[in-house]
């Protein structure tokens, strides 16, 4: 879909200098931009800009450029294109960084989203084509509609909409591959410390409480994955001939896998962390409909639904090495490979989570066999402050919007190029924001995001930067 031709080029005109009270006149502007925002939503929708290598990385590379078109539409004249090499000596994925300085005495802020999206998966089992954008009920269809193209959108239309009325200095960072884990995200921050540099950083890639309903990411558990291989036997050997006294390696895998958990379904690793419950629970219908739970099957532990889901740790199994049932033999399996995927709540270090869990399967070994651990990929845990000025702001400018409070929320995910921001700038406040809902199914099949509250997400960026910028000048 092309922009409409009625529209002007560039930022939204200020019109009418804002008011004492902003919040009208914003809304009006963000209202009369929102079709063309959608707009340009849906052309980047069209771009499969999948950062698993697997994917043609061409695709990768227009999307960027179509984001850096976009930032410089809407008036900001320092945009860059940038890449950097990994540990590996690999070069990134395209990241696009636009700037436009603070006026005196303002602050700046950093405005990040990300342009790559994840696989689409079977495409037959979506109910339109996933990267043909596709309206639904008030929902746009499409692969990165909500995740996390509608942050993008969110930024773009903040400053579109504040056009010349934008009273605080802003750092686009539009990352390219946080869907493979920001490999060169730290090495990014090094090399352009000093033009990412801000004061109030704003993450446009998280959940509201549900449509109507907006919400503040407080916390984020961290992350700690690793393989676990069980090894019984030299080689594979026929199970008829010494099946009963020696058991396979997937059965011995299993009983080891079980020991992770107990009677109740909560995760019996010793020395793993708890944070304090969250004030706010979820119903335990809307969970099993958001999850998809299978009729008859119970939720595992104890406590409250959000506690289990964003302050205590959680524990799977997300892959598995062993025969195939097409490719099975009539023999018993000598080595079975598990992957478990550990997320620890606010307050556990990663190092000391990856350490218990290691622990735990070396003492757990079935029957002696020999178990291995690799060790894979650390991240950590984010608690941002309740009461910070950026804050206040930020629950002020969503309850404008929305015409509620803002809700508390954590989430079970893991965010870890957060901790690395807080590496890097320490002294900046850090608000995760929220474009999708629980209906958005993010890597999922059918993904999507609510126009309206879309709109919503747009308005609210605007009133924060305005307010930030009232509050620098008194």
């Amino acid at each position: 879909m092309t922009n409409d031709s009625t529209t002007p080029a560039g930022p939204t005109p200020a019109g009418s200098p804002l008011t004492t009270d902003p919040v009208e006149p914003l809304r009006t502007r963000t209202a009369r931009e929102f079709p063309r925002l959608r707009a340009d939503l849906e052309d980047l929708v069209r771009i499969p800009s999948v950062s698993n290598a697997e994917f043609d990385q061409a695709h990768v590379a227009a999307s960027a450029d179509a984001v850096a078109a976009l930032l410089r539409d809407a008036g900001l004249d320092d945009v860059q294109v940038l890449r950097v090499d990994g540990p590996d000596g690999r070069p990134g994925a395209p990241a696009v960084v636009a700037r436009r300085p603070a006026p005196a005495g303002a602050p700046t802020v950093l405005l990040y989203a990300h342009h790559d999206v994840q696989p689409p998966g079977d495409d037959a089992a979506w109910s339109s084509a996933p990267f043909e954008p596709t309206e639904r009920d008030g929902r746009l269809y499409g692969r990165g509609a909500a995740d996390d193209k509608a942050g993008v959108i969110a930024h773009l239309g903040a400053l579109r909409v504040l056009g010349d009325d934008l009273g605080v200095g802003v750092t686009v960072f539009v990352e390219g591959e946080e869907e493979i884990g920001s490999p060169t995200f730290l090495p990014f921050l090094t090399a352009h410390r000093d033009e990412l540099a801000a004061d109030v950083i704003v993450v446009a890639d998280s959940s509201n409480w549900r449509i109507g309903v907006p919400a503040l990411t407080t916390s984020l558990r961290g992350l700690v994955d690793l393989e676990v291989e069980v090894t019984v036997l030299e080689h594979a050997v026929h199970s008829g001939m010494y099946g009963g006294p020696v058991l396979d390696a997937v059965t011995l895998l299993a009983r080891l896998i079980a020991t992770l958990h107990d009677d109740a379904g909560d995760v019996a690793v010793a020395g793993l962390a708890s944070a304090p419950d969250p004030t706010v629970d979820y119903d335990e219908a809307a969970l099993r409909a958001d999850a998809s739970v299978v009729e008859g099957a119970q939720l595992a532990g104890t406590g409250p639904l959000t506690a289990r889901l964003w302050t205590r740790p959680a524990l799977s199994v997300i892959g598995l090495d062993a025969p195939s049932v097409t490719r099975a033999s009539n023999t018993l399996t000598p080595t079975a490979t598990a992957k478990l995927s550990l997320r620890i709540p606010p307050g556990q270090e990663p190092a000391a989570a990856l350490a218990a869990l290691r622990e735990h399967l070396y003492a757990h070994a079935p029957l002696g066999a020999r178990v291995t651990v690799r060790d894979g990929e650390l991240g950590r845990p984010f608690q941002s402050p309740q009461d910070s000025e950026a804050m206040r702001a930020a629950r002020w400018a969503f309850a404008q919007a929305w015409g509620t409070d803002p809700v508390d929320v954590g989430v079970g995910g893991s965010i870890p190029f957060i901790a690395e921001l807080l590496e890097v700038y320490p002294d900046a406040a850090i608000l995760v924001t929220g474009v999708e809902d629980p209906d958005s199914r993010a890597h999922g099949i059918d993904e999507s995001v609510h126009l309206g509250e879309l709109e919503r997400v747009v308005l609210a960026e605007a009133l924060l930067l305005d307010r930030l910028a009232r509050d620098a000048r008194g």
